[in-house]
């Protein structure tokens, strides 16, 4: 093998093989007298899961579909239908394969009812209303304030009532009851995979990096999609171990790893090749993501789940203010020794770019790293042109010192 190259990482295989297998599961739904829901990346899927209700993530579908460069295809289908081209480009993409069929995965199966939950933009709520109407099933909607300062306990409370709310709805859906200790116990699984993905990221603070964010952006798929099963546990004790061992053996994701980098916002999924590629030829590894790390501080116990379910759920990144966000990132300057930090200013997600000029402000005056602002968007390719964000990123590379002692 060339030494420019680590080798791949093996769990990747196993996570390929599960998430194919989710899927299946998914589309077999309605012959198996399942149920379907489809719930935004942010949602509770604990209730869901509880409920032995199917989750099926949009989201997830048109990062998919960014990939597969159909992007630009679904986004002008939705445009045609009126919708801006302003607007988010997963939920263009994603009402474009809804009402077309097309789709890399030859599209989703049909929900039974949608789960919404604000915490992450207010796009999702007209986004899901949309859909409601057009497969003429129930919305299920949780509604998070955002957090301004710290999160209060009036809002706890509200939230906690929001997710009464929902139960209740979905008992109704459903024709069953909720079963509390079922919920506990899927609650408990999930906080446990949420801190193995936790301690799965934190391997990436050794130097030379196991795993970059390239590899999280992908290995990230059952953290957001089935928390709260025991085979998430599984499969993250088995990629956690092997990062472990590569850390012992010296194997790094960048061959000469000499920078460190921290990537903010969504991953610019049409161009991971690229952009991967580029880094590796820079010997800069992206040793962390604000957006993996969002599936890393779901805090849930069995003494009550709900409480606990309402905290971390309000709690999202982007829901929080922008001092707060700051605070966060400059822990991960810190603790990941990072040397320089890529702002994604992502056309299609304005609440995680606002206020990134202030946060690269604040971060390099907390820890002397510098940042840049490269202007794409995840999924809608017709906003992103490759020369100049790349000569972007070379001339801020070229400028960085490393802050350690340099990996060989």
């Amino acid at each position: 093998m060339s030494d420019r190259r680590s080798p791949k990482i093996q769990a990747g295989s196993r996570m390929k093989e599960m998430m194919s297998m989710y899927y299946l599961e998914a589309k077999n739904a309605a012959d198996n007298k399942q149920k379907v829901a489809w719930i935004t990346s942010g949602g509770p899927v604990e209730l869901l899961i509880a409920m032995d209700v199917i989750p099926v993530y949009p989201e997830n579908h048109g990062a998919m579909c960014g990939v597969t460069r159909m992007g630009v295809e679904l986004c002008e289908v939705s445009e045609h239908m009126g919708y801006s081209r302003d607007l988010c480009s997963y939920a263009r993409t994603d009402i474009g394969s809804a009402v077309t069929g097309k789709s890399p995965i030859m599209g989703l199966p049909r929900p039974d009812f949608l789960l919404c939950c604000n915490n992450i933009c207010g796009t999702v709520t007209k986004w899901y209303e949309v859909l409601a109407r057009l497969f003429d099933v129930p919305l299920v909607y949780i509604d998070t304030p955002f957090i301004h300062e710290e999160l209060t306990e009036n809002s706890v409370r509200y939230v906690k009532s929001q997710i009464s709310r929902a139960i209740r709805q979905m008992e109704s859906i459903l024709g069953k009851k909720f079963d509390m200790e079922r919920f506990t116990e899927v609650a408990v699984r999930s906080g446990k995979a949420s801190r193995l993905w936790a301690e799965t990221l934190a391997t990436c603070k050794n130097v030379p990096s196991p795993m970059s964010a390239f590899d999280g952006f992908i290995l990230m798929a059952p953290i957001v999609t089935l928390r709260g099963k025991q085979e998430v546990i599984d499969y993250y004790e088995v990629l956690k171990r092997e990062l472990e061992e590569r850390v012992a053996n010296g194997v790094a994701a960048i061959p000469g790893e000499r920078y460190r980098l921290l990537w903010d916002n969504l991953p610019i999924w049409f161009k991971m090749r690229d952009l991967s590629e580029k880094f590796l030829d820079l010997r800069a590894c992206v040793v962390a993501s604000t957006y993996l790390n969002a599936w890393a501080r779901y805090e849930l116990d069995a003494c009550n789940p709900v409480d606990a379910l309402s905290r971390a759920y309000a709690s999202a990144f982007v829901n929080e203010s922008i001092q707060h966000r700051a605070r966060l990132m400059r822990e991960i300057v810190e603790q990941y020794s990072v040397d320089g930090i890529i702002f994604h200013s992502n056309r299609s997600c304005r609440p995680y770019s606002l206020g990134q000029y202030d946060i690269k402000e604040m971060l390099t005056e907390w820890t002397g790293a510098p940042g840049i602002l490269i202007e794409a968007d995840m999924n809608d390719e017709r906003a992103y042109s490759e020369g100049p964000v790349f000569t972007r990123i070379e001339a801020f590379v070229e400028t960085l010192k490393p802050r350690r002692a340099v990996a060989v």
